[in-house]
């Protein structure tokens, strides 16, 4: 418990004292070096032999002590060489619902005539280090950091370490960015199906309960056996199933105002929800919140982000806006 207090008062005297802006050069005021346990030992074990090659005037031995020395001095500045140079260019996410672990990426390069290996990512709210292969002049590295609420996530900051080449130390950076990462509104676990659609255009998707038949395909396995065209499938010596349509509504209005029963949070989750049982049905829907233009009509990967971004981004009240 000392220790780690000690470590977390040593780490906010450690440069960057505040979050700072990508990419940043790593130098050498940046890069802390210690000694590990194996690295303790190491020295008591020199100091040890030095005590009795001492004590028995034995001169090999006080050669064999400073070559030992000397390797252990030189293996520190190769520790601290492992970071000084190279530079962080990029820290990004993939956003993810609240509640759930972002993956989160640090992109670097560096000269790739000086050979970096052992280099490993951890954060403050992570137990596992990711390696950071710079081989090819350039790599990324990728931690878990858990998200406990929608909107920005301010990043901590993380540590760049290795041990290489010996063990003896432990060299270190930090790196904070202050470029925050999008958390999506969490959607509502259990609640009702999407709204029907209305509009002019009309829409069809493939459904094994739909009304028309749409075409015939091969069988998979664990499709129903009524679904099997028996007469089709004997004709043409292999299994077919008929593939159905539903007709749908053209557009989905997902309106805000309508959602005037449930709490603020709850209309949140709701759309959230919803927007996401959209995009997986195929189906174009349309986004109203208070104090936003409308959101589509559209879908695709792009309408979707631009939906849950609104939702997450909307002001952490408890009382609706609308």
């Amino acid at each position: 418990m000392p220790w780690r207090r000690f470590r977390a008062f040593a780490a906010r005297l450690a440069r960057p004292r505040a979050p700072e802006a990508l990419p940043v050069t790593i130098d050498a005021r940046r890069v802390y070096v210690l000694p590990t346990r194996f690295g303790l030992f190491y020295v008591g074990l020199i100091v040890g032999m030095a005590g009795g090659a001492l004590n028995y005037n034995n001169n090999p031995a006080l050669l064999l002590c400073l070559l030992l020395g000397g390797a252990g001095l030189a293996s520190l500045i190769a520790a601290q060489m492992q970071l000084t140079g190279m530079s962080v260019t990029a820290l990004d996410a993939e956003p993810v619902a609240a509640g759930r672990a972002m993956r989160v990426r640090l992109h670097a390069q560096a000269d790739p005539s000086r050979v970096r290996r052992g280099l490993r990512l951890d954060g403050e709210d992570t137990t596992q280090a990711s390696l950071l292969n710079l081989e090819q002049g350039h790599g990324e590295a990728e931690i878990s950091v858990p998200t406990h609420r929608r909107g920005w996530l301010e990043t901590d900051r993380l540590r760049l370490y290795t041990t290489r080449p010996l063990g003896l130390a432990r060299a270190w950076t930090y790196v904070w960015s202050n470029a925050p990462l999008l958390v999506y509104a969490a959607p509502e676990q259990d609640g009702p199906p999407l709204p029907l659609g209305s509009g002019e255009q009309a829409q069809t998707r493939l459904h094994p309960a739909g009304d028309d038949v749409h075409h015939l395909r091969s069988y998979r396995a664990g499709d129903a056996r009524r679904a099997i065209a028996w007469k089709p499938s004997a004709r043409r010596d292999v299994l077919l199933v008929r593939e159905y349509e539903q007709p749908l509504g053209a557009d989905v209005m997902l309106d805000w105002h309508r959602l005037g029963d449930l709490g603020y949070e709850q209309r949140i989750s709701r759309l959230a929800r919803w927007v996401d049982e959209a995009e997986r049905d195929g189906r174009r829907y349309c986004l109203r919140l208070p104090g936003h233009p409308d959101i589509g009509p559209d879908r695709g990967p792009l309408h979707r982000h631009a939906c849950q971004r609104a939702l997450a981004l909307l002001p952490q009240s408890a009382v609706a806006t609308g």
